[in-house]
């Protein structure tokens, strides 16, 4: 019992180190883009634009990346996917330039997480029981989210003491770790005779890659209406174009599925799993969880590092009570509460984020310290804990262990949307807020100029960029603004800036709440007891 609970954790360990790299890297360039950007000899555009192709790769092939687990068997995928994501980090870690670093990057690492990050869903359903899966899902989901909350921290101390490029070269060794202890996996054995649908694999990576560009441009094109300067088909942005095309892809996708099934041939994705209420119930649910996730970790830290101007290092170690509370719920609910309502501690786990994002919503205000973020972090870390110790269990126990595969390329098709959007949802809500509160702070301010408020409006009428005190400060200096007009600005900023960040955490509150109304498809009973009931 002892030797197989000790490969049992071998096994969850590697999982959890392969969804803990998936999620790093990404945290970490994001916080060190600028000199990513300077020591590749590129701009923060260039690099802004590996970032949304990394994205765009990974989202747009994780339904193939699943269904070829199915085809190769569950492991030798997980270990190619290492293999092509060690090599992509190693590229990265010594690129040169932006091209360079686009392909090991964005190109390899986003491939080779397109094949890990299905295989790591499967996986679990291989080496563990349903009784022992909500734990094991759970202890999994949390090391991605708890490398969402790391990023920062790691990221501003490899940054400010080293440099970016050990974050890479790290990944490397521990890749070849992974790779050493994949052989202690239990796996199902790969299908014979099956075929890679070419035309299915086409129409999804088009679909899901024309919806997820759409959502990553739409903060710099606008959603539905073109923004000042953006370009515009038919008098329309561009975003709210491509995303609706990308639906139509996938509808053909989903006809073309159909039509094989139909001719006996083997599909991408079988649709009729769709129709399965459970599996859509978990499906939602990863939506609103990924969705909530990244707008919180929009929001926060703009909130430490830009309002208070917190450096990367200590925007990190605010963000770390998350990953206490995170862990202590994913690991502790299925241990101390094995037969609960995965309904109720979905709902719960819903209601902590809502009260996080609240307790965040009412303590920001003029004059409030980084101490503020503490409890919103720990209830949302609570939250997003209670979620993950089910919601992977309850997906993959809804259908025979044979789809796992194709539930894990679904499920991170899911997350991926869900992330993107919170993101694009969050940032386009505070610039919205922020434009607004800002523009009509300075227009009805009597210590602002008149030729200072007409040239901030016409000038401004994009967007206003969300900055410190301090560049605007500077920014308004090197205009020749005078020191009355300067402070006056300065303190609407201020006003605006808070107004904004409480009008995007708003929005993810009502989210929080609407995630609340859906939980109800999730069952009320554990997969395992269903399943000796029956």
């Amino acid at each position: 019992m002892d030797r197989r609970a000790g490969a049992a954790g071998i096994v969850l360990l590697t999982l959890a180190a392969g969804q803990f790299l998936m999620v790093l890297d990404s945290s970490v360039m994001n916080v060190s883009i600028a000199t990513v950007a300077k020591d590749v000899g590129t701009t923060v555009t260039g690099i802004q634009t590996a970032i949304t192709l990394y994205t765009l790769v990974m989202a747009s092939l994780m339904i193939t990346g699943g269904k070829l687990g199915q085809i190769l068997g569950r492991k030798r995928a997980f270990a190619i996917g290492c293999m092509i994501y060690g090599c992509g980090s190693f590229i990265t870690a010594i690129s040169p330039s932006l091209g360079v670093l686009m392909f090991g990057w964005s190109f390899l690492e986003g491939a080779g997480a397109a094949l890990i990050l299905p295989a790591i869903v499967a996986l679990v359903a291989s080496n563990f029981t349903r009784s022992e899966r909500p734990r094991a899902y759970g202890l999994v989901a949390s090391a991605g989210a708890i490398a969402v909350a790391a990023g920062p921290l790691i990221g501003g101390l490899f940054t400010t003491y080293l440099s970016w490029r050990w974050v890479f070269v790290g990944e490397v060794l521990i890749v070849m770790a992974i790779l050493a202890l994949t052989r202690r996996m239990a796996d199902q054995p790969a299908e014979t005779g099956v075929r890679l649908d070419l035309v299915g694999t086409a129409l999804s990576a088009l679909g899901l890659g024309l919806i997820v560009f759409g959502i990553l441009r739409s903060g710099a094109w606008g959603f539905v209406q073109p923004k000042p300067g953006a370009p515009q088909w038919i008098g329309l942005s561009p975003a709210i174009w491509l995303m609706l095309a990308g639906g139509f892809v996938v509808w053909l996708f989903l006809a073309w599925e159909t039509r094989r099934l139909a001719r006996g041939e083997e599909p991408l994705i079988d649709p009729t799993i769709l129709r399965n209420s459970t599996l859509r119930g978990g499906l939602t649910s990863f939506f609103f969880q990924y969705l909530l996730q990244a707008g919180l970790f929009f929001a926060v830290p703009l909130f430490l590092s830009v309002a208070l101007g917190l450096s990367a290092i200590e925007t990190g170690v605010r963000l770390l009570p998350l990953s206490l509370t995170l862990l202590l719920a994913a690991a502790g609910i299925p241990k101390v509460f094995p037969n609960a309502s995965p309904r109720r501690v979905v709902q719960l786990g819903f209601l902590a984020l809502f009260a996080g994002i609240v307790v965040m919503l009412a303590a920001l205000e003029a004059g409030a310290g980084a101490e503020i973020v503490t409890w919103p972090m720990l209830l949302a870390g609570l939250g997003v804990g209670a979620l993950a110790s089910q919601l992977g269990s309850v997906t993959v126990s809804s259908v025979s262990d044979e789809q796992s595969g194709e539930v894990g390329g679904l499920q991170n098709t899911v997350t991926n949307l869900g992330a993107s959007i919170g993101t694009a949802l969050s940032g386009a809500v505070l610039i919205a807020a922020l434009s607004t509160s800002f523009l009509t702070g300075v227009q009805h301010n009597p210590a602002v100029p008149a030729d200072v408020k007409s040239k901030a409006t016409v000038q401004l009428a994009g967007g206003v960029p969300f900055v410190s005190d301090a560049q605007l400060r500077s920014a308004l200096q090197q205009a020749g603004t005078s020191t009355e007009a300067s402070d006056a600005i300065v303190q609407e900023n201020e006003t605006a800036r808070l107004a904004a960040l409480r009008s995007s955490l708003a929005v993810l509150a009502v989210i929080a709440a609407i995630a609340l109304l859906f939980s109800r498809t999730i069952p009320a009973e554990q997969p395992a007891t269903a399943a000796r009931a029956s």
